[in-house]
């Protein structure tokens, strides 16, 4: 496998010998504003959208015998956790012939394309163009797809098998538009398999069990379960595994100023231990 680093669109860092079963994907990490976005909302609001150092917390995994890739591009731009039918046609100028489904996510404003910022003020002053959003889903959403399918498959070509982690942050406190409600304190670690569907139970017990041995508060499916990500790329009856971890942003950076906190070296090296026993449970499952 080669390494790709495709400046604005996405990175993949694999070691010569993918030694593990065990790829990691952070879809939301990306701070490369492309220059076609010609956003109205405020820029720092706009940021909160990201998981900002995501993929630099779990920089390692490559030394473990895994493979990481993540965007460079922001979920604000196009949501790779999204499907492409998630989409809310009422930011489009013109008529839209893609697929378009009932979802949650699409009329909250936050689908395939984000209509809103996270304090529900309108990302844009105008409406995007048919070949906009186009441009957006083949140079951005599908080039990510693909290769992260590429990476998952080529681990079942090797091993037989795939543990896949999609890596997330979350903010310390919901919001309006959190399904728990205002001002609800979350756990430190959430990790989520789609209610038991897309993982092996016993690849979530060694996460959950390794990260409460290091001290930290450890939710399962609450407050999340996992999206497109998780979905679309697990089959554990086919040996795809795909587990989604959350973890609370007030343990490494300000979220206000989203510069890195004291605790930031701390974290990443528990999560090399993390990464670590997760990689040798999945050598010998």
């Amino acid at each position: 496998m080669q390494d790709i680093n495709e400046p604005g669109v996405l990175f993949l860092n694999a070691p010569k010998n993918t030694s593990v079963p065990l790829v990691l994907d952070s879809p939301h990490s990306g701070t490369t504003y492309p220059e076609d976005f010609n956003h109205a909302s405020d820029f720092m609001v706009l940021r909160r959208a990201e998981d900002t150092y995501v993929h630099e917390l779990y920089a390692n995994a490559p030394s473990a015998g895994a493979v990481l890739m993540g965007a460079h591009f922001p979920r604000s731009y196009i949501d790779v956790n999204r499907g492409l039918n998630e989409i809310d046609t009422s930011i489009i100028e013109g008529s839209w012939t893609g697929p378009v489904t009932q979802s949650e996510k699409a009329e909250a404003g936050i689908g395939l394309i984000w209509r809103v910022n996270q304090l529900n003020d309108a990302i844009y002053d105008r409406k995007l163009s048919v070949s906009e959003v186009q441009n957006r889903i083949s140079q951005y959403w599908q080039a990510y797809h693909d290769t992260l399918k590429g990476a998952l498959d080529q681990s079942v070509q090797q091993h037989g098998k795939v543990y896949h982690i999609n890596c997330h942050s979350m903010p310390e406190i919901s919001n309006e538009s959190s399904k728990e409600g205002p001002g609800v304190q979350r756990p430190e670690f959430c990790l989520g398999d789609r209610l038991g569907t897309t993982c092996d139970a016993a690849f979530v017990e060694v996460a959950k069990t390794t990260l409460e041995a290091l001290g930290y508060q450890v939710s399962v499916n609450e407050p999340y379960a996992g999206v497109e990500l998780v979905k679309a790329y697990s089959n554990p009856s086919e040996n795809r595994h795909s587990l989604q971890i959350e973890i609370r942003r007030d343990l490494y950076m300000d979220e206000k100023t989203l510069e890195k906190s004291d605790n930031f070296e701390k974290l990443k090296k528990d999560l090399d231990i993390l990464i670590q026993k997760l990689a040798e449970f999945s050598q010998a499952a």
